[in-house]
């Protein structure tokens, strides 16, 4: 396989990305190849599968870097990445996959870190991130350090709606893609004016608000107390009437919503937790099941639950919500038998 020159001087030390030095094209082939080879033990047929849907941005498309932030024994600061599985930090001025403002604001955070660093603080985990009007805002030094006050939430644009976020919530990493998977929810034949729509795992709201257009009732259920806080402004800004929020963990409110609702669950990437499968797998009065996956292997894991209980596989649409890392998302749509 041809090699090509990567674009970041860090590449094949801080471990983020792997397919800097082949073509993107190439890339969507392995990556396409890794996740049919993770689900292969599901045994699913070809036409289940669509492509691998591109990233618009190869490059420069990461709207949050998290950041190791440290004092050496001798006094030194790095501020960098932490290579998986290594003890040691990667020091960094640069990162060719976050996004541009992002990338020409690190060497100003070394120095606002190393200024607001505590006395007797050795080391700090940062978080830096931006949004469509290229602000930047970082935390990660004391309690409370990511809340953002209301004017300076971040915020992005999806399919036509203003969608806000804050340092210490949820949200996906690439903007770029975001409406296009938008529209493949939207196009799915699973809506109508007498559906109820339950946003589960909601974070700030982006899949209720994208979607309460197009059904008679959303209710989001989320436990995050940040990502609530952002929900209720976003529900608020749009004047939605349709929109409720429940407080709580999926697996103890969804018995009493699931009758005749279409469901999505985005869960973080270690997958769905076993209450939560349990109680998802049990809910047969679904219309239908979406999952959104960050893990194919976790994912796997928990289609195999669905299929063991007679749920049926209908789509696995693949969006490459991080190009040049190892990292690929996973659409499934999935439907009670």
């Amino acid at each position: 396989m041809k090699q090509l020159a990567a674009r970041c001087n860090y590449f094949g030390e801080c471990g983020g990305c792997v397919y800097q030095n082949i073509s993107y094209a190439k890339e969507l082939v392995a990556k396409k190849k890794w996740l049919r080879e993770t689900l292969l033990p599901l045994k699913l047929k070809d036409k289940v599968f669509e492509p691998v849907r591109r990233s618009s941005e190869e490059y420069h498309y990461r709207n949050r870097l998290d950041i190791s932030f440290r004092k050496t024994l001798k006094g030194e600061y790095i501020l960098g990445f932490k290579p998986e599985g290594k003890r040691f930090t990667i020091q960094i001025d640069s990162c060719a996959i976050a996004k541009k403002d992002i990338s020409k604001f690190i060497p100003k955070l070394r120095k606002l870190a190393i200024a607001r660093l505590p006395e007797g603080y050795n080391i700090a985990n940062l978080v830096v991130r931006t949004g469509d009007d290229g602000r930047v805002f970082w935390g990660g030094m004391g309690r409370r350090s990511l809340e953002l006050a209301e004017k300076d939430y971040l915020w992005t644009e999806v399919c036509g709606r203003r969608i806000f976020y804050s340092l210490d919530t949820f949200f996906q990493a690439n903007l770029s893609i975001l409406p296009a998977l938008i529209e493949t929810i939207r196009a799915l034949p699973l809506w109508n004016k007498k559906t109820t729509f339950l946003d589960l795992y909601s974070g700030v709201g982006l899949f209720g608000i994208s979607l309460h257009d197009l059904v008679k009732r959303v209710v989001m259920i989320e436990e995050s107390v940040p990502s609530l806080k952002l929900a209720r402004f976003n529900v608020d800004y749009h004047k939605l009437t349709n929109v409720e929020i429940r407080p709580g963990k999926v697996e103890e409110l969804l018995g009493s919503l699931a009758a005749g609702s279409v469901a999505l669950i985005d869960p973080p990437r270690k997958g769905l937790s076993a209450p939560a499968i349990k109680a998802l797998v049990k809910a047969k009065k679904l219309k239908a099941l979406l999952y959104l996956s960050c893990n194919p292997e976790a994912l796997a894991r928990d289609l195999a639950q669905f299929k063991k209980k007679g749920w049926k596989i209908q789509k696995v649409m693949p969006f490459d919500f991080f190009p040049k890392t190892k990292h690929l998302e996973t659409f499934v749509w999935l439907t009670p038998k």
